[in-house]
């Protein structure tokens, strides 16, 4: 094994640590702790080779599937110098500058960016990102107008929470159940006969029975694949946090297969339903199978479906890779179980989008209305839009 040197009084500590603060940076979970397994990774494997130096950095430093792009485009920046074995091996590796015509992900590029100094050229301790006045009417004028694919890592924070205050007011609807009020088409013998009790067996006054009223219930099924990553996450804390009054709501993600998030979503907290949410998608950035998983919907959850008053939202881009002819059978038999199939899709945010893919054209025959759902000012225009949407 290649010996690395006193990293005491050597570059190597410094600039794996440098890696390590650039990747919380871009919003991955890194602490110290990570940052000292990631030196004794980088002692065990060596440095001659560039690959196994990244595969151990990361199986240390990564914690969620979502995060590995991010970590493996910021791995190439930080470590580009092609005689990388031989000045670590000196350590003396500099920072690595990037080009400037170099096209990275916005946390990427956020987190390789010049850090600001203060003081006695002491770096600035980081922060968690917290609202208050300093936030300009332009800068929340653009946020709300962003790309969410679009915008940085602390950007990406501050819209998360922005789109949290969001609501998603659902029209109610008139229940089977009944319970009593001023009108009404039923009487309420009960109350009547009761009331009559104290006027001597008259009929003084006729008590009535009306329908109660509820909100729609919900069914959302979310696209968890590759090209909706960022939307994903940044959607299911709006729904969460846009539906927490709904007494029913059934939320699914599906990418591969179908998960029940369900379960996730009864969590009061909406840090805490990202969270448990996570630990339960295991196919996180795969494919989209929408026709397979809307096969397991019916053969296992068809009860979630109530008479044909459920709302359905499908947050998808569209693109999905199974076969046409499956999918088309089970929007089929979604549509014909619900009442309004909404679709959700991000890549409304170009101009002139068609649903050309096999997928997306099934998906856009079937559904009742597509709505963009890429920015934020996108999510308050489906939320004052909802109610026109279902009376047509």
């Amino acid at each position: 094994m290649t010996t690395l040197g006193d990293a005491r009084s050597g570059k190597l500590a410094d600039n794996i640590a440098g890696f390590g603060r650039a990747l919380r940076r871009a919003g991955l979970r890194v602490d110290s702790a990570r940052i000292a397994l990631a030196q004794e990774a980088a002692q065990l494997v060596g440095v001659d080779d560039k690959q196994d130096l990244g595969a151990a950095l990361e199986a240390v430093l990564v914690s969620r599937e979502q995060e590995r792009a991010v970590f493996r485009e910021l791995f190439d920046a930080f470590f580009r110098d092609p005689e990388l074995a031989h000045r670590l091996l000196a350590q003396m590796l500099p920072s690595a500058k990037a080009p400037a015509k170099a096209q990275r992900r916005p946390r990427v590029a956020e987190a390789l960016a010049p850090q600001k100094k203060f003081g006695g050229g002491e770096r600035k301790p980081e922060q968690e990102v917290e609202f208050d006045a300093a936030m300009t009417a332009s800068t929340l004028a653009r946020l709300k107008h962003a790309d969410f694919n679009a915008l940085s890592a602390s950007e990406f924070h501050l819209v998360e929470r922005l789109a949290r205050d969001v609501a998603l007011p659902v029209p109610e609807v008139a229940m089977r159940r009944m319970r009593a009020g001023p009108r009404g088409r039923h009487l309420h013998w009960a109350r009547t006969l009761r009331q009559a009790a104290h006027t001597g067996g008259e009929l003084m006054v006729l008590r009535r029975m009306q329908r109660t009223r509820e909100a729609l219930p919900l069914l959302v099924l979310v696209d968890i694949s590759g090209s909706m990553e960022r939307y994903a996450r940044l959607l299911l804390a709006f729904l969460h946090a846009a539906t927490r009054a709904h007494r029913r709501r059934d939320v699914f993600a599906f990418g591969t297969h179908l998960t029940d998030l369900t379960p996730a979503f009864r969590l009061a907290d909406t840090d805490a339903m990202l969270a448990a949410a996570s630990a339960a998608i295991d196919d996180f950035a795969g494919g989209t199978r929408l026709g397979e998983s809307l096969a397991t919907l019916r053969q296992r959850h068809a009860r979630r479906l109530v008479g044909r008053r459920t709302l359905a939202l499908v947050v998808s881009d569209g693109l999905d890779t199974g076969e046409p002819e499956d999918l088309a059978r089970e929007l089929d038999w979604l549509t014909h179980r619900c009442r309004r199939l909404l679709w959700l899709n991000p890549l409304l945010r170009f101009e002139g989008y068609a649903p050309l893919a096999r997928g997306a054209a099934v998906l856009h025959r079937h559904a009742h209305a597509m709505l963009a759902v890429h920015n934020l000012s996108k999510l308050e225009e489906l939320a004052s839009s909802l109610a026109t949407l279902l009376e047509q």
